[in-house]
């Protein structure tokens, strides 16, 4: 390897189940492993072969891998016991698994306080565990946890604890800030006395985030010399979270002129990689995560829209599509006409005279003096632009529609299509459940579609407050459909079914536009 190359280590589905709220079946594992695997992470951390049995159960059948090694996670043996003895080294030497990463206490505090075990115990724990398991047909890593601050605590022991792996047999050692208190000049000043003392041994950084430095101080440690990074993707993990792949890459990659096993090509499918294991787990994406959010390049304020019209490098470090992602034009009060053609151009609505143009930012300004915010609503936007400039053809057309809401009981919703159409109802756990249970029994028929369409977010907000109870109410709805798309749609009136509704109907419209369905 190159002395810029760079291995990517990936522990989601190790240390980032370990996420509060997140649960991982043994599907999803599979499903996160396959996405790295086609993304091209060089190992990939399935858990800890037989330590409970969802793992047991992932390694006993792993998915097929073409270009991913996959990694088990174990521990040193327990004080006082023969390594050949210890059942969690026995389950790594059965496993199968080919790449072992064993984590040992690097830091005497640790080793006094939470071992509770003499400074040579712990020595030998390390040294009898990578002996153990050593072959030939093994790739061997030491997790140093805790070593950092016990670099700082006592700069010898700590180097005692890599130098025990590395005479057991370890091939890469892990310097991990499991606490995620180092700063990113500590990082980089003891990764480099690390990489000096051990020329024939890869050195690795596996960092946490509670400072929020970890990606800055995984990126210190490869300007050190480390060439093995560690982290999970999107972040995920206890506490504040591991090091963040996602942004890490790009990172290495397009600032650092690091290589890695992802060339441009792969590169590119990032932001679908981050998306998807949010879709996987059923979390909304961070809007604005850094190179993959959806808000990473919008570009709200008429300064910024005008300069970036001329030229994009005026507020964009690097162009949106390297990584997968795509610039936006927001719309707002502060829009002037180079933003708003911009985004217009984006919608492939195009060759608009001036004063077409100024009448649709008059109309949009003053949608949004009503309460509308198009800059998180962008379909609406889009439902707007194409009713305003004559490029919608309505799918249906509503007569009119009532809802009934009784006191502990189901919701009740009728909603009459015109010139002729048949009356549909439905019940449902509240009014906008009904309405949307009630528009999709009347729809599908025609737009079979509407089938993969999921509804993922709902939000109210007042306006107005001083108005009380007959203030404005702003409904943002969030959708998503099996082709990956993402929209969000808003609606506002004083009456929050109507403000729900208008919502809804945006977002179908949208949906339908895009699936480019025939009216029927």
């Amino acid at each position: 390897m190159s002395d810029d190359f760079v291995t990517l280590y990936d522990s989601t589905l190790r240390d980032g189940a370990q996420t509060p709220g997140v649960d991982l079946s043994l599907q999803d594992k599979h499903a996160i492993a396959t996405a790295l695997d086609d993304f091209g992470i060089d190992y990939i951390e399935g858990g800890f072969a037989g330590s409970n049995p969802l793992d047991a159960e992932f390694f006993a059948s792993p998915p097929s891998l073409c270009r991913s090694r996959l990694t088990s996670f174990g521990m040193t043996r327990r004080a006082n016991v023969a390594a050949r003895q210890d059942k969690g080294l026995r389950q790594l030497d059965e496993s199968g698994v080919t790449t072992l990463c064993l984590v040992g206490k690097a830091s005497l505090f640790q080793v006094t306080h939470a071992l509770e075990v003499g400074r040579d115990e712990n020595l030998a724990m390390i040294k009898d565990s990578f002996a153990f398991l050593h072959n030939s047909k093994r790739e061997l890593f030491f997790d140093a946890e805790h070593f950092f601050d016990g670099f700082k605590d006592n700069e010898n022991y700590a180097m005692q604890c890599l130098q025990a792996a590395v005479d057991g047999g370890a091939s890469v050692v892990v310097l991990c800030d499991t606490n995620g208190g180092t700063m990113s000049d500590e990082v980089e000043r003891i990764t480099q006395q690390v990489v000096a003392q051990y020329p024939n041994c890869v050195v690795g950084i596996h960092t946490h985030d509670d400072t929020g430095q970890a990606v800055a101080n995984s990126l210190a440690a490869v300007r050190a010399g480390a060439r093995h990074v560690q982290g999970t993707l999107n972040g995920l993990g206890e506490r504040c979270g591991n090091a963040n792949l996602i942004t890490i890459i790009p990172n290495l990659m397009i600032k650092m002129g690091m290589k890695t096993r992802i060339d441009d090509d792969g590169l590119r499918q990032l932001a679908a990689l981050s998306h998807k294991v949010d879709d996987i787990l059923n979390r909304a994406p961070y809007p604005r995560a850094p190179y993959v959010g959806q808000k990473s390049f919008a570009h709200k304020g008429g300064l910024h829209g005008s300069a970036i019209a001329k030229k994009t490098s005026t507020y964009e470090h690097i162009d949106p599509k390297d990584v997968g992602n795509e610039r936006q034009l927001i719309v707002s009060q502060q829009a002037g006409r180079s933003i708003m053609k911009g985004r217009l151009e984006q919608l492939e609505i195009a060759d608009i005279n001036t004063a077409r143009l100024d009448e649709f930012i008059g109309l949009v300004k003053a949608k949004e003096h009503e309460g509308y915010a198009y800059d998180g609503a962008l379909a609406s936007f889009e439902m707007l632009a194409r009713k305003h400039f004559g490029l919608y053809k309505p799918f249906y057309k509503i007569k009119h529609y009532r809802v009934v809401d009784e006191y502990q009981k189901r919701s009740y919703a009728e909603i009459e299509f015109s010139p002729k159409g048949k009356g549909i109802s439905s019940y449902g756990n509240g009014p906008v459940h009904a309405l949307d249970l009630c528009l999709r029994r009347a729809l599908e028929a025609f737009y079979p579609s509407l089938a993969t369409m999921t509804l993922e977010d709902y939000k109210v907000r007042i306006l107005n407050s001083d108005a009380h109870t007959q203030a404005r109410i702003l409904v943002r709805i969030g959708c998503h459909d099996t082709a990956g798309r993402h929209w969000e749609t808003v609606g506002v009136s004083t009456n929050v079914i109507e403000a729900s509704f208008e919502a809804l109907n945006d977002a179908i419209a949208w949906k339908l536009t895009h699936d480019n369905t025939e009216d029927s």
